[in-house]
């Protein structure tokens, strides 16, 4: 969807300034966070793109202020309510007034164990791959109510297919609750200038991860 989340080439935010020595945490909550996201991504109660497209929902004012743990517990928030976890009432009282709702795995050590493996999304391919390397391709220009993968800063460009990386699940089908949907997936590279006009730097090129449904023929 088109929303504050999407701040590619965006102005006004002032320099990125990294922290030196930054610790993977500011504060003990942030780890407890992250321990929930990844125990209810565990357990099969929602997908990263589920967490991602919560994220993106969130009104303008609230993401802009809040910290990046601090979305993911409002993410994680939405989540949990959509999804009959918990009710309004639980997370004012901080704790359980019912009978929990059953998850799709129970938590065990081997269950953390094959979660904290690097997921794998490849797919068995539905129909052949519409393009391939050295093709010349123009991505959509959509403004979905949903989630996508495609910055809104690369819609309707000219670009070339360098890589095909195989079939993958569509984030924009699982967060939408349509399964996996299985779509190649292309590495395309577009010249800087196509991107951020005709004062870019001429030696400067931009590469993303494109679905195929992102693409048309150029």
């Amino acid at each position: 969807m088109n929303g504050v989340h999407d701040m590619g080439g965006m102005d006004g935010f002032g320099k990125v300034r990294p922290e030196p020595n930054e610790p993977p945490f500011h504060a003990t909550w942030e780890g407890r966070v992250l321990a929930m996201q990844r125990a209810m991504g565990y357990v099969g109660a929602w997908h990263i793109d589920d967490t991602r497209f919560a994220q993106e929902t969130l009104p303008p004012q609230v993401y802009l202020a809040a910290s990046y743990y601090w979305r993911w517990t409002l993410a994680m928030e939405r989540n949990l309510l959509k999804r009959g976890y918990v009710t309004a009432e639980e997370l004012a009282a901080g704790h359980a007034l019912r009978p929990a709702k059953p998850v799709k795995e129970k938590l065990t050590r081997d269950v953390v164990q094959q979660g904290l493996a690097r997921n794998s999304f490849f797919r068995p391919q539905q129909a052949p791959a519409r393009f391939k390397p050295g093709d010349r391709v123009r991505t959509r220009n959509f403004h979905p109510q949903t989630h996508t993968r495609l910055p809104r800063y690369a819609r309707d460009k000219l670009g070339v297919v360098e890589l095909n990386h195989g079939c993958h699940a569509y984030p924009d089908s699982v967060a939408a609750g349509r399964g996996d949907d299985p779509q190649w997936l292309y590495t395309v590279v577009f010249d800087g200038r196509e991107i951020w006009g005709p004062e870019s730097d001429p030696a400067l090129t931009v590469s993303i991860d494109a679905f195929e449904p992102y693409l048309e023929p150029a």
